[in-house]
């Protein structure tokens, strides 16, 4: 099934249409819209990328393979490279492969992590020839300590950079210091898909290869689907492993085939897991996941290794539908052999020639003889059939192998692919990419936007009966205003008594942050004041008026001076504290006022009334009172500063040692002189009264006094001016019937042109929904059509509602469709 003939609906336009109907919607505007635009890139992207992802030697390339049947991607036990695949259609005499290189820099990155693995001391010099040399020799035996290349982890980092090695040296000369080249196969010389996949399937090149693309013809590619290979997710280097992780978490990716490695590990590896995790947080891929559990052959020969696969599936992966048990090897090579002889011994001398080459003319056994000769024997597959197969001891692997296809031919080769699971795995794919694909990824985009179109739909349909029950006519629209008018001097009056009350509470509760700041400034200005106070005290200048104010005597006692001071002192800081006060209230009455004014009530008291009924007015009286009780409150606040605090005398305390060091300062002469030079211990004296008198003002009595203040006063106030506002009702009908003609036109016109605008975005919407859903019902996904807006609903809601009738949107949908 292709998605050309979809695309003649404009789908993305019709998706846009009511995406930006959705953001016209200031209520509706919060909706997240990313799960639609990704579920509508999926369903018009002219490529469906499909990943396979898994562990290194998991046998994705072989998979692959499988399913092509072809070879065309290099397959080997333990580490492939860091090469990512991509397989596209082309049509058969377009076929060709595209070969990007890894850079200089690439390579002696991959070389230097992989010598650091191996533990080589050595640095990977690849331009000289000494030190790779001594590589080669390091891995060597590394391999033969391990007792072959895919023993260990470890021998197979040491083929791995035997690979890479000797892949820079063979194509030395295709390989860019920094920058990765490309070369088409025509450029090599290959005349056809064969050569070039051949050239690259080879490990060393392949070692070297950053990426490869095949144009390949093969049906399973058409309609745009994509294969991709990507390095294990367990790549020696780190970076070849994050090469996957991207590309699973990539948009672009449609689908992902997971081909995971517990039928021959037994457990899931921690990369495993990781990977399962990422590929839920990519909202692109939804659940196109296929879980390949490939080398299942292993299996057959370990009832334990079988039975932890099956308690594994069973106990993670609830929904078997796309779970799948394959052995690539076998489901490949058995495709391949079909089309061999006898004459070339069934692939031995012609797909198998380079493995069955060996040393000295001795013959060696290809991996997949072994499994084959097992197949047949060992794993019980073939007990329940007809085929009666013998493996002889004194034959090799390769004679049983040759014999046994001979005695057997094409029946016993057809069985082995049946068991291998690839035929039901390619033939589930197959289904899925040319028949449930598109209709999957419709359904998807329809199941993203039905919410959305739920929303608008309802939006919609309240608008349109709000709108349609608003009067029509002039004279019955001035009814219905006049009928509302008590109703909303009522709410005006609430109102602002509410935001009275709000203000007062955010005072008192020292949430007010401008009030804060203002309070702040009052506390450091009195501070300050009595800092300066104390820094330009007379003691001069007191004694004058001490001596003024009794003229029979020609000295003055210590306690005098004091007294004169504590006057003075005190008068000075209720002046500040006054002004300080005075600037607070204004402050807090001017913003008070900029806030009335931008309210909405205010607003809507203007229009019913022409005025503002008054509380203006109130609020400037009601400034002044407060004002005036603060002045009062400041001036008794500091009279008493006056007195002495009872500590000043007390014994044991500073104050009284100060005292007593200045009355012994001050007697040794009774002249103005020696009282002057105390100035320093009398200022001293009067700073340890009058910080902790002056503190306790600012920082406790003197805010609960400001906040009772605005408390009593306001409060009481609000209210009898909300109660005032609704007196003003006669005024309001007589001031509104002046004004309400022209404001009853003027609301009806608009009223128009809002039911107009309405009526042409619920259009719009229908249009856009009708064109979606000739898309899903050309793929007969009929349950998942979309809501169309049916103006008549909200008609027959409008005169349910008017009966005192509700009906629900189900039954109103009913009613549409009758």
């Amino acid at each position: 099934m292709s998605y050309l003939p979809f695309q003649g609906h404009n789908l993305k336009d019709q998706v846009d249409s009511i995406l930006q109907l959705l953001q016209q919607e200031k209520s509706l505007r919060s909706q997240d819209i990313t799960p639609v635009q990704t579920s509508l890139g999926k369903a018009i992207s002219p490529r469906f990328e499909i990943v396979f992802a898994g562990a290194f030697s998991a046998g994705k390339s072989m998979l692959i393979n499988a399913l092509l049947e072809r070879e065309l991607l290099y397959s080997a036990e333990g580490h492939a490279t860091g090469t990512e695949c991509k397989i596209e259609y082309a049509e058969l005499d377009q076929e060709r492969v595209v070969l990007t290189f890894l850079s200089e820099a690439e390579i002696r990155e991959q070389a230097t992590s992989l010598c650091q693995q191996l533990g080589f001391k050595t640095a990977a010099n690849l331009n000289q020839s000494e030190v790779v040399s001594l590589l080669y020799q390091g891995c060597e035996a590394i391999i033969q300590q391990e007792s072959g290349e895919s023993r260990s982890e470890r021998a197979k980092q040491a083929k791995a950079l035997i690979l890479l090695l000797q892949g820079y040296e063979a194509n030395r000369q295709h390989i860019h210091t920094i920058n990765n080249a490309t070369y088409s196969m025509e450029q090599f010389n290959f005349s056809n898909l064969k050569e070039a996949a051949g050239y690259a399937r080879r490990g060393s090149n392949s070692a070297v290869l950053k990426q490869i693309e095949y144009y390949c013809n093969h049906p399973l590619l058409q309609d745009g689907n994509v294969i991709i290979d990507t390095p294990g997710i367990d790549a020696p280097v780190e970076k070849d492993a994050q090469l996957t992780y991207t590309k699973i978490q990539d948009s672009e990716t449609s689908a992902v085939v997971c081909v995971l490695k517990p039928a021959s590990a037994g457990d899931m590896t921690k990369e495993e897991t990781e990977l399962l995790e990422k590929m839920r947080q990519n909202g692109g891929i939804r659940d196109r996941v296929f879980y390949i559990f490939n080398r299942i052959d292993e299996t057959w020969y370990n009832t334990q290794l079988r039975q932890r696969l099956d308690n594994l599936i069973n106990g993670q992966f609830r929904d078997t539908s796309r779970v799948y048990k394959t052995s690539g090897l076998l489901g490949f090579y058995g495709s391949q052999i079909k089309q061999t002889t006898q004459q070339d011994r069934f692939g031995l001398d012609s797909i198998f020639a380079d493995s069955v080459r060996g040393v000295n003319a001795v013959e060696e056994t290809p991996q997949f003889v072994y499994a084959f000769n097992n197949y047949c024997v060992s794993s019980g597959k073939l007990a329940s059939t007809s085929f009666r197969i013998s493996l002889n001891g004194f034959e090799s692997p390769n004679t049983n192998y040759v014999r046994i296809l001979a005695e057997q031919g094409i029946p016993l080769i057809n069985q082995l692919i049946q068991d291998s699971g690839i035929e039901e795995f390619r033939t589930a794919i197959t289904r899925y990419l040319t028949e449930e694909k598109r209709p999957q990824l419709f359904q998807n985009l329809a199941d993203d936007l039905e919410d959305i179109c739920i929303k608008l739909k309802k939006h919609y349909q309240s608008l349109h009966r709000d709108l349609d029950s608003q009067p029509q006519e002039i004279e019955t629209m001035k009814k219905h205003e006049l009928q509302r008018l008590n109703q909303q001097l009522q709410q005006i009056g609430r109102d602002f008594n509410q935001q009275m009350t709000e203000e007062v509470n955010q005072v008192i509760n020292n949430s007010c942050d401008v009030f804060e700041a203002d309070f702040k400034q009052l506390q450091s200005r009195m501070i300050h004041r009595l800092d300066e106070l104390l820094d330009t005290f007379s003691v001069a200048d007191a004694y004058r008026r001490a001596t003024l104010s009794h003229p029979r005597n020609a000295t003055a006692p210590l306690l005098a001076i004091l007294v004169e001071a504590f006057y003075y002192l005190a008068n000075q800081l209720e002046d500040i504290l006054v002004e300080s006060s005075q600037q607070v209230v204004a402050n807090f009455f001017q913003r008070l006022m900029e806030k009335i004014r931008k309210s909405e009530y205010y607003r809507q008291l203007y229009r019913l009334l022409g005025n503002d009924a008054g509380i203006e007015q109130q609020i400037k009286a009601l400034e002044k009172r407060v004002s005036q009780s603060l002045i009062d409150a400041a001036s008794v606040e500091c009279d008493r500063f006056v007195r002495e605090s009872h500590l000043f005398y007390d014994e044991g305390t500073f104050s009284i040692y100060q005292f007593r060091q200045t009355l012994l300062q001050t007697s040794q002469g009774y002249d103005c002189e020696s009282m002057v030079d105390a100035e320093p211990a009398i200022r001293q004296l009067l700073k340890l009264d009058f910080e902790p008198k002056v503190s306790q003002t600012i920082r406790k009595t003197f805010r609960q006094t400001i906040n009772q203040s605005l408390k009593t006063q306001l409060l009481p106030m609000a209210e009898t001016q909300a109660e005032e506002i609704l007196q003003q009702y006669p005024q309001a009908r007589v001031y509104l019937e002046q004004t309400l003609q022209q404001e009853a036109e003027e609301k009806i016109a608009n009223n128009r042109q809002l039911l107009n605008t309405l009526e042409q975005k619920m259009e719009a919407y229908n249009m856009a929904v009708t064109n979606i859903n000739d898309c899903l019902q050309s793929m007969q996904l009929y349950d998942h059509l979309l809501p169309i807006v049916n103006m008549s609903e909200s008609k027959v809601a409008k005169i349910a509602a008017s009966n005192g009738v509700i009906i629900s949107d189900g039954l109103l949908d009913g009613i549409a469709q009758v």
